[in-house]
C-alpha cells in the first residue's frame, strides 16, 4: 500500500517528477497507481499546484512536470534554468497578467479570478533577484522588492511581460 497522507503523497509526487520525465497528470496518476497510490484527478491537479509543479520545457523539447528543491533557492528540479524559468514567467503573464502597478516597494498585480496563486507561484521559481516574495489572494498578488523604492521598475517589467517583452 502506498502513501496515506497528503504529505506522503506530495512526497511520493515529487519523487516521481524528479526521478522521471512525467509529460501528463495521466501519466503521472497511472506511476502513483502503479506506487499503490490511488488518487482522483481533482485532487492530483490540486496536488501539482500546492507543491509549485510546473510544466516546462525538458532536455528533449517535449513539456514535462518539474517542481522546485527544498531549501533557500527553490530551484526547479528537472533541467531548469534561469531562461527557462523566466520564459515560462514571461508566457505566464502574457497570459495571466492584467495590471500591475507599484507604490514604493511594493507591486501589485491584478490576474483573472482564480490565478493569482498560479502566478505568483511561476514568480517565486523564477527567481527574481528583485523579489523578496510575493502573497497571493485570489485574483491579487503583492510583491515586495528587495530595492525600498523599487516597485515601479518591477511593475515596468511586468508590464512589459504581459505585452511580451522580456523586459530586463
Amino acid at each position: 500500500m502506498g502513501p496515506t497522507t497528503k504529505t506522503a503523497r506530495h512526497a511520493k509526487i515529487r519523487e516521481l517528477i524528479t526521478r522521471s520525465s512525467i509529460r501528463s497528470q495521466a501519466e503521472l496518476a497511472e506511476r502513483l497507481s502503479d506506487e499503490g497510490v490511488s488518487v482522483t484527478q481533482g485532487t492530483l491537479s490540486r496536488d501539482l499546484v500546492e507543491i509549485g509543479a510546473a510544466r516546462v520545457r525538458g532536455a528533449e523539447g517535449t513539456l514535462i512536470y518539474a517542481v522546485p528543491s527544498d531549501g533557500p533557492d527553490r530551484e526547479l528540479q528537472a533541467d531548469q534554468t534561469e531562461a527557462t524559468t523566466t520564459a515560462r514567467l514571461l508566457s505566464l503573464c502574457k497570459d495571466l497578467l492584467i495590471s500591475a502597478e507599484a507604490s514604493a516597494n511594493l507591486v501589485i498585480l491584478r490576474t483573472p479570478p482564480g490565478a493569482a496563486q498560479f502566478l505568483a507561484s511561476a514568480v517565486d521559481h523564477a527567481g527574481l533577484k528583485e523579489v523578496l516574495g510575493t502573497i497571493a489572494g485570489d485574483d491579487t498578488i503583492m510583491l515586495v522588492t528587495m530595492d525600498p523604492s523599487g516597485g515601479e521598475a518591477v511593475a515596468e517589467r511586468f508590464n512589459g511581460f504581459a505585452e511580451g517583452r522580456a523586459a530586463g
